[in-house]
C-alpha cells in the first residue's frame, strides 16, 4: 500500500496528463458503441414505463369494479328485506280496524317501496359502471399487448446489438481499469465530473489552434505555454475542461504560415514630352 502511495506521488503531471488522455480516448470509444445502439435502451424504457402504467390502470378498474359489484350485492339483499317488510305491510293493512292504523301502514310500504325503487336506481348505475369499466379494461389491455409486443422486438433487437458490441465494449472497460490507477484519486474524480457535465463527454481536450477543443474558445499564449511546460494541471477557464498540449496528446501540430504582406504597388513615372512635339494648336473662335 505505501509502495502505490509512493509511486502516486512520484508520477509527474505529464504522465498524469498522457494517462488520463487515453482513458479519454477509451471512453470516447465507449460511448461510440454505445450511441451505435441509438435509442433503443431508452425506447425500450419508455415501453416499460407504459406497460406498468397500463397495467396499474386496469387494477385500479378492477378494483373499482369490485367495490361497485359490491354495491349491487348490497342494494339487491337491502330490495329483498323491504320487499318482506311491504308483503308484511300489506297483509296488515288487509287486517286494519281504523283508518288511522291504516294510513300508517300505507305510509310504511310507500317508504319502503321508495327505497326498492331508489336500490334498483343504484343497482343500475352501478352495472352502467361497471359496463363503462369493463370497456376501459379492454382498451387498455388492447393497449397493453400492443406495448407488450412493441416491447419484445425493441428488446430482441437491443439485445442482437449489444452481443455484437458487449465483447469490444468489455475489452475497453478492462483497459480503462489498466490505466485509472495511474491516475491520482483528486484528479481521476475532477474528470469524471468534467465529463459527465460535457455534453460531448470530454473531459480532457488538447488546444488546437490556439482555442480550446472543447468548447473553441481561445487560449492566451501565456497560457498555452503553462499547459507546454506540464508543471500543473491547467482547466479551460470557459467549459472547464482539463487541457493537454497536442505533442502530448499524440498530434502533431501544423507550423503557423505567416501572413502574407501585402504588395505594394509602384506607380510608373509619368513619361516626359518629346522635345520635337509641336503645341497642340489652339481651337479655333467661334
Amino acid at each position: 500500500m505505501a509502495t502505490e502511495k509512493k509511486n502516486e506521488k512520484e508520477r509527474s503531471v505529464k504522465e498524469r496528463l498522457e494517462a488520463l488522455y487515453k482513458l479519454q480516448s477509451l471512453l470516447s470509444e465507449i460511448d461510440r458503441i454505445r450511441i451505435l445502439r441509438g435509442e433503443l435502451p431508452n425506447e425500450v424504457k419508455d415501453l416499460e414505463d407504459e406497460i406498468v402504467r397500463f397495467q396499474t390502470r386496469i387494477g385500479k378498474y378492477q378494483d373499482e369494479i369490485a367495490d361497485l359489484k359490491k354495491v349491487i350485492q348490497e342494494k339487491t339483499g337491502d330490495i329483498e328485506t323491504r320487499k318482506i317488510k311491504i308483503a308484511k305491510y300489506e297483509q296488515q293493512i288487509n287486517e286494519v280496524r281504523n283508518n288511522r292504523e291504516f294510513a300508517f301502514l300505507d305510509k310504511e310500504r310507500e317508504y319502503e317501496t321508495l327505497e326498492v325503487e331508489l336500490a334498483e336506481k343504484k343497482i343500475r348505475e352501478a352495472e352502467e359502471k361497471i359496463r363503462l369499466k369493463e370497456e376501459e379494461i379492454k382498451a387498455a389491455q388492447d393497449e397493453l399487448s400492443d406495448n407488450q409486443s412493441i416491447l419484445d422486438e425493441k428488446k430482441n433487437e437491443l439485445s442482437e446489438i449489444v452481443s455484437e458490441t458487449r465483447q469490444e465494449e468489455e475489452a475497453i472497460m478492462l483497459k480503462t481499469k489498466e490505466i485509472e490507477p495511474l491516475i491520482d484519486d483528486y484528479t481521476l474524480k475532477a474528470f469524471k465530473r468534467i465529463r459527465s457535465n460535457a455534453r460531448n463527454g470530454l473531459g480532457i481536450v488538447s488546444v488546437e489552434r490556439d482555442a480550446c477543443g472543447g468548447c473553441f474558445n481561445r487560449i492566451p499564449p501565456q497560457r498555452q505555454l503553462e499547459i507546454k511546460m506540464h508543471k500543473k494541471i491547467i482547466v479551460c477557464e470557459y467549459c472547464g475542461r482539463i487541457l493537454i498540449d497536442p505533442t502530448l496528446a499524440g498530434i502533431e501540430e501544423k507550423p503557423k504560415e505567416a501572413p502574407a504582406k501585402p504588395k505594394r504597388v509602384r506607380k510608373a513615372p509619368a513619361k516626359p514630352a518629346a522635345a520635337d512635339e509641336a503645341p497642340a494648336a489652339p481651337a479655333p473662335e467661334a
